[in-house]
Parts: structure tokens; sequence; C-alpha cells
């Protein structure tokens, strides 16, 4: 599988003849470029964030799943099995005040392209369910991880959901651009807290992986750069 950085929490995922792309954003409020490529399939956490599920700027006519919107035992979708984990945004984080919105409802979700088995962690801003980190544990061979921490999951419940959950491989996503409009934090924030010799500066947006090179052990750390 190919795997591919955009911005944000938006990748593109490419094996079995099918390109999926990831959670979205509108490109005028994020102040990331369109993704201006082709899809399939594009999966989004929800459908009412602005920085995680907009398609519009995907070409051709992908099939557009909003993971919220899926049964709790998930669905297959263009030969993609798709499970959703219900979650919300930050609860603590004030909306009225910062947004005059409420905090969105959104979803981790899970699925497997190439014979790898992924779970993107959408838009979550507290701790991951004891019962999906159950229902996941042992599922999952790549995490894309949300570590910019503001209005999103605090790195030390992310620590605890990797070391229920014991992905393979981490990418990180939702972290700091300069192209971004949000202050969110650096990727080193995450990275820090793993040895170095467990963390890879790819140097480039993209990345493959097939389940015979996923690493063994403990987890494996695989920094993107942001592509738009």
């Amino acid at each position: 599988m190919k795997i591919s950085f955009y911005a944000h929490a938006s990748f593109r995922l490419e094996a079995d003849g099918l390109a999926l792309i990831t959670d979205p954003y509108t490109p005028a409020r994020s102040g990331f470029a369109p993704i201006d490529e082709p899809a399939d399939l594009v999966i989004m956490s929800s459908a009412t964030d602005d920085f995680h599920s907009d398609p519009s700027h995907v070409l051709g006519s992908p099939t557009v799943v909003n993971a919220l919107a899926l049964p709790p035992e998930g669905a297959t979708v263009r030969g993609v099995t798709i499970r959703p984990f219900p979650a919300y945004e930050s609860l603590s984080f004030d909306y009225q005040a910062a947004a005059g919105r409420d905090p969105d409802a959104n979803a981790l979700y899970h699925f497997a392209l190439g014979g790898l088995r992924v779970l993107h962690m959408g838009d979550i801003g507290n701790p991951v369910a004891p019962e999906h980190l159950a229902a996941l544990a042992g599922q999952v061979d790549i995490l894309l991880a949300l570590t910019g921490e503001h209005a999103t999951i605090a790195l030390d419940d992310l620590d605890r959901a990797i070391a229920a959950i014991r992905p393979r491989v981490i990418i990180p996503m939702h972290y700091y651009s300069p192209r971004g409009v949000l202050p969110i934090e650096p990727v080193e924030r995450f990275t820090a807290r793993f040895p170095a010799s467990a963390v890879t500066r790819v140097g480039g947006p993209s990345l493959e992986l097939t389940p015979a090179t996923l690493p063994a052990g403990a987890p494996h750390v695989f920094v993107l750069e942001q592509s738009r």
C-alpha cells in the first residue's frame, strides 16, 4: 500500500487497484491547497467539520462515506469494509466562545486495504472509550494518529490508546504546519515520547508498506511531510 499525506488529517491510500482519501479539509478554511487528484472512495469522520469533511476538491466521481452515518457493525463500500467508532471533539474546549458551536460528533474508522488494517482517529478530542479500545486491541497495523492536541486527544491519552491498541506502525497527523491556520502542536511533541530508534522521518509525503515489511515488536513511528 502506498500512503501519501496531503495535510491535516487527509491521506491518500492506494492498493488493490483502489485510491482512498481520508478526511479532506476545506482549502479556504484550513489554509491548505486543494487535493486536486482523483479517488475511488472518500471516507470522512463526520459531515460537519470544515477541517475533516469537504470532498469537493477531490477529482473524479468518488463514493463518499460519512463514517458517523455507518451502522455500528460497519459496512462494505467499493470492496472496503469500514467500521466506525463514534466519538466527540473535546468536551472541555469552549466551543461557544471559540467557534459558536457545540462539540462535534465524529468517528474513528477502521478499514483494511492491501492486506493492512488501518485506524484513522477522526477528530476525537477525549480519551478513546474503553469499549473501543477493547474492540481494536490487536486489530490495527497502521494507526493514523492525532498528535496536535488542540481540541483533539491529549498526548497522555493517546499514549494509553496506543498501549491498548498495539499498532505496528504509527503515522502522525493533525500536527502543526506553517501553511495551516490552527495553533496546534508540532509533531516533535509526539515523537519526543519515543526512543530515537523508533522514529523515522521519511523526508517526503509518501511511504509504501506491505504486510511483509511491517516492523516487528514495539510500534514504529513514520513521520510524513504534509504536501498541501
